[in-house]
């Protein structure tokens, strides 16, 4: 029971970042295809997923095509009633509910002018009132979900929901243009950029190793707020310590020194997905950490 999933540009495209969340974060097997922003690759790719337009685009197993993140979240939270995409309580599932509602219609204003950009963070950014605006409105809204039904964890709700994945893109644009926000918020930040799953996605858009034209800010650039990764390099020689790739099972081709230590991928991706953040990944965490 695997769905099919179009996607974008991982370091830019928000909209695939929450369509990928409801799967990687819910466990949900899917296939992956992807296909460069504003280019004829990327109109080939949706033609398979007409009627949509945009990604992300779905397929359900039963080859239902269902496209934007909360056509596709209602659609998997009803196929998959077992699986906590809304929280149980009927109280946070309806503050839970309106809060990613808001975050899909709303805040035009920061979101024209921080796109999502996962590559680093920028110096210098002054917000108008108007992001200010959309920024205090994030504030009370997260406050008040932490406050009333966030005791049992970092997330909105406490544990992770639907509402949550919604606003992982708006937590990166909080860190990346360094926006003033309270303790709480700063928090919940802090939250997304160290949760592996979104780690392993920003690894995937920088072993792209493409920068989309007019994402960048003519700001100068700081290091990535989230945590740092281990220190990996490529290499082009040298014996590594596995057999096999972690994630593929087949021989490895490509190699990556880590802390004087040789590990081998089944191909490049594989490798610099890796070097991007090796702790991110537990396929790869079981052969470092032997």
């Amino acid at each position: 029971m695997t769905y099919e999933l179009a996607l974008g540009d991982r370091t830019y495209s928000s909209w695939s970042l929450r369509g990928w969340l409801l799967f990687e974060t819910f466990d949900l097997p899917v296939k992956t295809r992807s296909a460069r922003m504003y280019s004829d690759e990327f109109k080939t790719l949706l033609q398979d997923f007409a009627p949509a337009r945009l990604v992300p685009a779905m397929k359900t197993p039963a080859g239902h095509v269902v496209y934007d993140t909360l056509a596709m979240a209602e659609t998997l939270a009803e196929v998959h009633p077992d699986l906590p995409f809304w929280p149980s309580d009927p109280a946070a599932r309806a503050f839970a509910r309106s809060l990613t509602a808001e975050m899909h219609s709303g805040f035009g204003a920061l979101r024209e002018a921080c796109s999502m950009n996962l590559r680093c963070a920028f110096d210098g950014f002054q917000p108008s009132d108007a992001v200010l605006a959309d920024i205090a409105r994030i504030e009370s809204l997260w406050q008040m979900a932490r406050d009333r039904f966030g005791e049992t964890g970092p997330w909105l709700f406490g544990h992770w929901s639907v509402a949550d994945v919604f606003y992982a893109p708006i937590a990166t644009r909080i860190a990346t243009f360094r926006l003033p926000v309270n303790e709480t918020a700063a928090a919940y930040v802090a939250a997304h950029l160290a949760n592996p799953a979104f780690r392993r996605w920003r690894a995937m858009g920088l072993a792209e190793n493409y920068i989309q034209p007019g994402y960048d800010p003519d700001l100068p650039e700081l290091r990535w707020p989230g945590p740092t990764p281990l220190a990996a390099t490529p290499i082009n020689s040298g014996q590594a310590e596995n057999e096999t790739c972690p994630y593929s099972g087949k021989p490895v081709t490509d190699l990556m020194d880590l802390e004087g230590r040789v590990f081998g991928f089944c191909n490049p991706f594989c490798r610099d997905k890796t070097v991007a953040d090796p702790m991110a990944w537990p396929q790869f965490v079981k052969i470092y950490e032997k």
